[in-house]
């Protein structure tokens, strides 16, 4: 009889403990295998996304940008992107919307609603002052840090 108490003693001792270990564990899995999920979201989409400089032309006091979504996933947030563009040496970020000195805005080619796949945008800069002779760095970097950039020259 004494051993049968013994072993039903050590069978709930050895149920509670692994009760314990599992719920102290779980959590911790539970959280990794989310931060492990979400990594790798954002690690696809930067696979996915890519962006090429079709051409770049300057006009007195506008700079117009073509731009291609060549990868294989929508960019969304298209005004969340980084416009970089100034003389080398000199460019500075231009912010998106309407104001002043400079600012940039956009349209897509082709009637189309969203930047997806095989998509062009046609990027506008409105600067403050006319363009001077030299040579100028224009770049576009995405909300996911994909970027393009091209250096042309202006007579």
């Amino acid at each position: 009889m004494d051993k049968a108490i013994v072993t039903v003693m050590l069978i709930v001792g050895g149920v509670v403990t692994s009760l314990a270990v599992f719920n102290g564990m779980y959590p911790a899995i539970s959280t990794s295998s989310g931060a492990v999920t979400s990594a790798t979201s954002q690690v696809s989409d930067r696979i996915e996304s890519r962006i090429d400089i079709i051409q770049v032309a300057d006009n007195s006091t506008q700079v117009e940008a073509w731009i291609k979504n060549t990868g294989t996933t929508r960019i969304l947030s298209v005004t969340r992107c980084d416009v970089f563009y100034g003389p080398e040496g000199d460019f500075a970020r231009i912010p998106y919307g309407s104001g002043s000195p400079s600012y940039w805005t956009y349209q897509l080619e082709g009637g189309e609603t969203e930047w997806g796949p095989a998509v062009t945008l046609r990027l506008t800069i409105h600067l403050s002052s006319p363009i001077s002779t030299g040579t100028y760095i224009f770049k576009v970097v995405l909300p996911n840090g994909i970027s393009d950039s091209t250096t042309f020259g202006v007579d």
